[in-house]
């Protein structure tokens, strides 16, 4: 298969080529685009011979959901059977953005994107050129990140042209996206919302306007059959194995020296704070300053030791205020083990 690549920038977006993209949607194709979170592999959501090919070129498990992902409340609307009043006040203070609501869903999509539960995951993106291609395919478009089923999410078009060219048919390439992580997921079929999957909206944010906001038990445990992308199976892997660092900066340099010392070949993914007290022929790759920056870096520092001669990547811990939370649920699921000083 050939992988038809478009460019274009937020200041340039070619409406002929957002076209071209859509008509290849309507067709029943899957096409690769940005969103300000993660690059997404997109099909048309009421077509489920078209969603089929989402999970067949990720190598995606039939039971994870997909999210739908649609231009505009009204467009939302047409996807469910009831809307609470405080997601009506999300809605207002985050969408578009990155906030997918879990809801009572109609048989407006296909079953394959649900997974066979009665609930879907909607959200409206801001990115420009990912609303540009879903009012022009005038349709909910499912769309999972764009990667290899377990890999690390893409955060710019080489990343999705490195896993998945000639698996699928289009590729627009917007440049490198904004948030970095995926969105928050929030379960708003009960009385509480409940996040299932942390990201680029925090809980403090949402319990700003919405009241009580839980986290699912489902975050720390397994579940037989997840509600929401993420929660289940293992993600964000990097082809070279992860440990993550907890203990004291001086423990963390020990730790490190020790293993180069005994020959081992060490990649080390730390903020640009931590970085300063490696030695000059330590192979680091800073993730930024503001655990902001250390989100939207993430997954391109996961991908960065795969073309490097190392045998292991060990990581920094962070904090889990604010997006710091949706950080370490990403790198917890990608860590081979913890490492603890």
């Amino acid at each position: 298969m050939h992988t038809k690549v478009w460019k274009m920038n937020l200041t340039n977006i070619l409406d002929q080529d957002i076209q071209e993209a859509a008509d290849m949607l309507k067709a029943g194709e899957v096409v690769a685009f940005p969103t300000e979170t993660v690059y997404g592999l997109g099909a048309d959501a009421t077509n489920a011979a078209a969603v089929r090919k989402i999970f067949a070129a990720k190598g995606r498990p039939q039971d994870n959901p997909l999210i739908a992902h649609v231009a505009s409340t009204e467009q939302l609307k047409e996807l469910v059977t009831f809307i609470p009043n405080y997601v009506y006040k999300l809605i207002e203070a985050f969408s578009p953005g990155p906030l997918t609501y879990i809801l009572p869903a109609n048989d407006y999509c296909a079953e394959n994107v649900k997974a066979g539960l009665s609930t879907i995951g909607v959200r409206i993106p801001s990115h420009p050129i990912a609303l540009a291609l879903i009012q022009g395919a005038g349709r909910p478009v499912a769309a999972p990140s764009a990667n290899v089923s377990g890999k690390p999410s893409p955060t710019a078009a080489g990343h999705v042209y490195e896993d998945l060219n000639g698996r699928i048919s289009g590729l627009i390439d917007g440049g490198q996206t904004g948030v970095g992580l995926e969105s928050t997921v929030i379960d708003c079929t009960g009385e509480i919302p409940v996040i299932l999957r942390p990201g680029g909206v925090t809980k403090e944010q949402l319990e700003l306007e919405a009241g009580t906001v839980m986290m699912d038990p489902g975050l720390v445990t397994s579940e037989d059959r997840p509600k929401a992308p993420g929660m289940k199976y293992k993600h964000y892997a990097p082809e070279v194995p992860l440990y993550l660092f907890t203990g004291s900066i001086s423990a963390f340099q020990d730790f490190v020296d020790k293993e180069i010392q005994a020959g081992s070949r060490i990649g080390v993914l730390v903020s640009d704070q931590t970085a300063g007290i490696f030695s000059e022929n330590t192979h680091i790759h800073k993730l930024g300053e503001t655990i902001e920056e250390i989100a939207s870096s993430l997954y391109d520092g996961l991908r960065f030791f795969k073309q490097a001669n190392v045998d292991k990547i060990i990581c920094e811990t962070f904090s889990e205020e604010g997006i710091g939370q949706a950080v370490m649920n990403r790198l917890r699921k990608a860590a081979d083990s913890v490492i603890e000083r």
